[in-house]
């Protein structure tokens, strides 16, 4: 999106973030420009604009295993955006995840991976925000049931899941690593859906970064672990997936590849660097279990399945076709413990692989047609036990489950 700027409007935005922010036109439009690409680092996109919509008005479902929750709108609408709002009302719900009034949000909106945010950066989203075209459009946000619905119980949910404060930089890492730490654990809120969650929707943070469920989809584990993780990823290999979607390990789908789609792959070179610099430095994690005999009847059953429907395109080693097929060998998504996303790529297929930043590849087809429950819990109880893979079995019931839930 393109948000076209005159002198007038510049001028009108210094007056209004007054005095956080004073300069000239030239200041006022490169800080704006500062704040447009902050705003692709946070994917804001993602939970304020409905496909099809005006950008930024709100209306975006987000359901959370306690009920449903919708991106607010934050368009400069006076009504129902932020037109009233000061630029130190926008800084607390960064921060303290407080909104105006002091009203306190659902950790949906990620405030406990924006208090990392640096002020200036703050400062620079919110003038890009201020030029956004305002949109009247109402939007209710809390559509939690009772008793979820009742703000209150936020008081203990921060307390047990909420610690304030801006990225502190680690004095022994490079300026690099530390660039990479402060966009992953910061604005752009990796661990929302890639660490996993307590009993009360907050983050397990030790577990950080090692994968959860989110929505029928598994947001894998990239931690360095090289068994469920991407330790065997090169950083060339995190940044060619973070820019077009897919690498030789993987294709995006569901919400990852949305993220590529609106986000990453608009990051710059240097920001896709110094993520992968710091994923790749984490600890290597749990050792590998031991993988399902070869002899065991699924297995030898997935076996037949496998060499029927899965290796004109994914070869018998499992190593697939570069830039055409990922490879099912020693990757992360594979040695998950949870199978959601694998079930639900071979039920429902995934879209064409790639991005606006790469050319599109064939797609995995659906084979919820003609593979039934047993079928399918059998070959990834295959794919994941072979080739050095290693992990739990897929029942049958697991994927009953989700064709249910996909067919709804």
């Amino acid at each position: 999106m393109k948000t076209l700027l005159s002198l007038g409007t510049l001028a009108l935005l210094g007056l209004n973030l007054q005095p956080a922010f004073a300069g000239t036109a030239a200041d006022s439009y490169n800080l704006v420009e500062k704040g447009r690409y902050l705003a692709v680092l946070g994917d804001c996109t993602a939970c304020h604009t409905v496909p099809g919509q005006a950008p930024f008005s709100g209306g975006v479902a987000i359901e959370t295993p306690f009920g449903k929750l919708v991106g607010a709108n934050i368009t400069p609408d006076p009504e129902t955006g932020l037109g009233r709002w000061s630029f130190e009302d926008f800084l607390a719900v960064m921060s303290t995840g407080h909104s105006r009034g002091g009203k306190r949000l659902y950790g949906a909106m990620p405030f406990t991976a924006y208090t990392k945010v640096r002020r200036e950066d703050n400062l620079a989203l919110w003038a890009y925000l201020q030029t956004l075209q305002p949109v009247h459009n109402p939007v209710e946000t809390n559509q939690l049931p009772f008793p979820f619905s009742v703000r209150t119980s936020l008081i203990g949910w921060n307390w047990l899941n909420f610690t304030q404060g801006e990225f502190v930089p680690a004095p022994d890492k490079s300026a690099q690593w530390n660039r990479g730490a402060y966009l992953v654990e910061g604005l752009g809120h990796c661990g929302t859906c890639h660490t996993p969650k307590n009993l009360i929707g907050g983050d397990d943070n030790d577990h950080f970064l090692a994968g959860a469920n989110l929505q029928g989809w598994v947001a894998p584990d990239i931690t360095a672990n090289s068994h469920s993780g991407i330790g065997q990823w090169s950083t060339e290999d995190l940044v060619q997936y973070l820019k077009t979607g897919a690498n030789r390990f993987d294709i995006a789908s569901g919400p990852m590849a949305e993220a590529v789609e609106n986000s990453t792959q608009h990051w710059t070179d240097e920001d896709l660097l110094a993520v992968a610099v710091y994923l790749k430095d984490g600890a290597a994690g749990k050792a590998s279990p031991a993988p399902v005999a070869a002899t065991d009847a699924a297995m030898v059953a997935g076996k037949a399945i496998y060499a029927d429907r899965c290796s004109a395109c994914h070869v018998s080693s499992g190593a697939g076709v570069k830039n055409l097929f990922p490879t099912l060998a020693a990757a992360p998504l594979v040695n998950n413990d949870d199978p959601t996303s694998l079930i639900r790529v071979v039920l429902a297929g995934s879209r064409a692989g790639g991005t606006d930043a790469a050319p599109t590849t064939p797609a995995m087809p659906s084979f919820a047609w003609n593979l039934s429950d047993d079928n399918i819990a059998d070959v990834l109880t295959y794919v994941r036990n072979t080739w050095g893979n290693a992990a739990a079995p897929v029942t049958t019931s697991q994927v009953a489950d989700l064709r249910k839930e996909l067919a709804q």
